[in-house]
């Protein structure tokens, strides 16, 4: 299988990564050369195993896909990332292309689209599922219309738990307004500080202050 498209494999939830092989296996001329459970873990695993193509969900622990998809161009440019997730937000999409995807799949496509994808981007070619095409060019357009662009360097979840951050609610707060657990809030609170280099309540309120999320009322 000397001409197959190599594919590192990245998803925190065991049987997801299992059904995925599985599929990828049935694929003619592909081949799944290793698999990673977080960001960190993903990065090591292409470093050692150069494959053509990196698939990654965004949502993992530690370490998530968008920030382990920018590192991973940046060490590897070959190296084509297709994102895979559950997510068809256009905010998520916009983001995963910034940090250098050459596709994205939501996790209901259907089988066949998987394998077009992965032969699209071997091609040069960008791929993006049709649900959440018309998405990214309504945002796109929106923003040159003049809309406050969202803040790159956070997801949607992140934003929206900033904001009650901001608005003065507690983990356990915003952990029973969201659905999460409280064990949750604190990983987003802790991926925020990092990501923004700001290491306290105060800071991150006035970040979201000067950003436009929150007003200086709140």
């Amino acid at each position: 299988m000397s001409d197959a498209i190599r594919v590192v494999l990245a998803d925190d939830h065991v049987l997801v990564r299992a059904g995925i092989r599985s599929l990828l296996g049935a694929f003619v001329g592909v081949e799944v050369v290793g698999e990673a459970a977080d960001g960190n873990e993903a990065i090591s695993r292409v470093g050692e195993c150069l494959p053509d193509v990196l698939l990654i969900d965004i949502a993992m622990k530690g370490m998530d896909g968008l920030a382990a998809a920018a590192e991973i161009r940046r060490q590897h440019p070959v190296v084509r990332v297709v994102v895979l997730s559950m997510h068809a937000d256009a905010e998520y999409v916009l983001q995963a292309l910034q940090a250098g995807a050459a596709g994205y799949l939501i996790k209901d496509a259907a089988p066949i689209e998987l394998e077009l994808a992965l032969r699209a981007v071997m091609r040069g070619e960008s791929w993006l599922s049709p649900g959440v095409s018309r998405q990214v060019v309504d945002g796109y357009l929106a923003r040159l219309q003049g809309d406050r662009p969202a803040d790159p360097a956070l997801t949607p979840r992140q934003r929206e738990i900033l904001c009650c951050i901001a608005a003065g609610n507690g983990a356990k707060e915003i952990a029973f307004d969201l659905g999460i657990s409280a064990k949750t809030v604190e990983s987003h609170r802790a991926q925020i500080m990092e990501r923004l280099g700001i290491h306290d309540v105060a800071g991150l309120t006035r970040y979201a202050i000067r950003s436009g999320l929150v007003s200086a009322q709140k």
